[in-house]
């Protein structure tokens, strides 16, 4: 199958089932780093059908994903989509909660598109997965502009979600050992990188 056809089909097939995948511009912004910063090893979290696992993997032939999905029907959606992208000997998909997915690799770059409000567990249990010099890109940080919005009309269930994802932001501009550059692109995208130096300053924002 054609991966460009495969990869409208997926498009198709997230919108008609309510499921969420990245917006086309936040995905051509992720390929784009991949490609520019020459990421090699990647840990994703959060596979739903494999749609940033491909395209990541087709920016370059020498790319490995590791990526995990705990919803075992998006799990069985993303080994087929995979097998028809003919990148299963390229791409490992666990099916597993990530919590409780544990391993010794490296990675050049973890990708976290979960549960919005496990961010922050995410950031801190996959970090020592990260090699000296990688990136940890967090998708979906503005959660369609709510972030930081008023929050008095939402259900309660809701705004604790959002309480966490702005405590994750929080968390992100007052790392001691992360500089982190904020994108305005898809729903918002953060990237975070070890500092290299104690003196740099905090945080630097793209709008």
């Amino acid at each position: 199958m054609d991966n460009d056809y495969l990869i409208k089909k997926m498009e198709k097939y997230a919108d008609e089932k309510g499921i969420p995948i990245m917006e086309k511009d936040g995905i051509n912004f992720l390929s784009e780093f991949v490609k520019l910063n020459k990421i090699k090893n990647i840990l994703e979290i959060g596979c739903a059908i494999g749609y940033s696992a491909i395209n990541m993997a087709l920016v370059s032939e020498d790319i490995t994903v590791t990526t995990i999905e705990r919803d075992k029907d998006r799990y069985i959606e993303a080994v087929k989509n995979i097998k028809n992208a003919k990148l299963d000997h390229r791409i490992t998909l666990v099916l597993a909660d990530a919590l409780d997915f544990n391993t010794d690799e490296k990675f050049d770059l973890i990708f976290i598109d979960a549960a919005k409000s496990q961010y922050l567990k995410f950031f801190n249990k996959f970090s020592n997965n990260l090699t000296q010099k990688g990136y940890i890109i967090t998708d979906n940080i503005k959660f369609h502009g709510l972030a930081f919005s008023d929050k008095t009309k939402l259900s309660r269930n809701l705004r604790q979600l959002i309480g966490k994802l702005e405590n994750y932001i929080d968390f992100l501009n007052n790392n001691k050992e992360f500089k982190t550059r904020f994108f305005d692109v898809g729903d918002g995208i953060a990237i975070s990188r070890r500092r290299l130096d104690n003196n740099e300053t905090n945080n630097s924002k793209d709008k």
